[in-house]
């Protein structure tokens, strides 16, 4: 399985696309898909907006 398959088995709340899409562009992606490996090792199935607030808060951001 690769990378981009695992990423659409997961889906996102509006609020936390919406915060996804204040990180700047050409880092937007690589957030993402940590976000995303947060959201897996937590044994999530949705991104919501309190785990990309962790992610940003773990990251440094």
């Amino acid at each position: 399985m690769r990378d981009s398959d695992l990423t659409d088995l997961l889906r996102w709340t509006v609020t936390a696309e919406a915060k996804l899409k204040n990180i700047p562009f050409f880092a937007r992606s690589q957030a993402r898909q940590k976000i995303e490996a947060l959201a897996r090792q937590a044994k999530l199935d949705v991104v919501t907006v309190e785990l990309v607030e962790q992610a940003r808060l773990e990251f440094g951001q």
